[in-house]
């Protein structure tokens, strides 16, 4: 049985442990900051073994060199992006084993977010830095909208009961823009209220899974007739595709205040 344990860093980031299915060892992903990890490794008595990069931004990658230097430990990450402290450069498709702790990973490009941003997927398990948020998804900073809409669209035919460990505490406000997009989407409504008591208590409101998010996150709902209105609505003309949908829509979250 493979676990995840959640260390909450700066404001709303996540970073994730996966520790293996024996012993104490455990895999790091996106440490944006060495000392938070250190401290929760140190209360669990856990044994770090490698670090999971998706993507160069710092509040990703801050801690890595750090921790790889204080525990001699590999770094795998994207074959295409500026992170100095990886020692396993990864492309789409590149699998990746340790043994020790019993866990096997496959890497799947999705640039959009970044150029080369990839996420890893394996045990049911959906590592997804920030090109997939829960009722969301990351903004465009490099890539198109195109390469975003191919990458969710990957995502989105993992199977259904696909965790999702994203990179940010968003969920709630992505929600209200969800329903923006659908007020009578049920799922969404009744999600927020499920969100709003977990944060209530301080418990994240992750993982996601992949079921879930197909039916309350619209931007894997490019397809939804009633996405495609709230758009054509938006942008105030007919819309010919998925992705002019999505584009649309990845524009009005941009703006959105609610």
């Amino acid at each position: 049985m493979v676990n995840v344990l959640h260390v909450p860093a700066f404001k709303d980031n996540y970073i994730w442990l996966i520790r293996g299915e024996t012993g104490n060892g455990v895999a790091i992903v996106d440490p944006g900051d060495a000392e938070p990890a250190i401290r929760a490794l140190e209360r669990e008595q856990l044994r770090p073994q490698a670090i999971f990069c998706t993507h160069h931004h710092n509040d990703h990658v801050g801690g890595v060199a750090e921790l790889a230097r204080r525990y001699a430990i590999p770094v795998y990450g994207p074959a295409h992006e500026p992170i100095p402290a990886i020692t396993h450069r990864l492309e789409d498709g590149s699998r990746l084993e340790l043994a020790e702790l019993g866990l096997r990973f496959e890497a799947i490009a999705t640039p959009g977010h970044t150029r080369g941003q990839i996420n890893y997927y394996g045990h049911s398990l959906l590592f997804c830095g920030d090109t997939l948020f829960s009722a969301g998804c990351g903004r465009l900073f490099e890539g198109t909208a195109e390469q975003m809409h191919a990458s969710l669209s990957r995502l989105a035919a993992l199977p259904e009961d696909t965790k999702v460990y994203c990179g940010h505490e968003y969920t709630e406000a992505n929600l209200r823009f969800s329903l923006a997009v659908e007020p009578d989407n049920r799922d969404a409504r009744e999600h927020l209220e499920r969100v709003r008591a977990w944060r209530a208590q301080d418990h994240p409101s992750l993982p996601s899974t992949i079921g879930l998010e197909r039916r309350i996150n619209p931007f894997l709902r490019s397809a939804a007739p009633s996405v495609r209105k709230a758009a054509q609505n938006h942008a105030q003309q007919t819309l010919d595709s998925e992705t002019e949908v999505f584009a649309t829509i990845r524009r009005w979250k941009d703006g959105f205040r609610g």
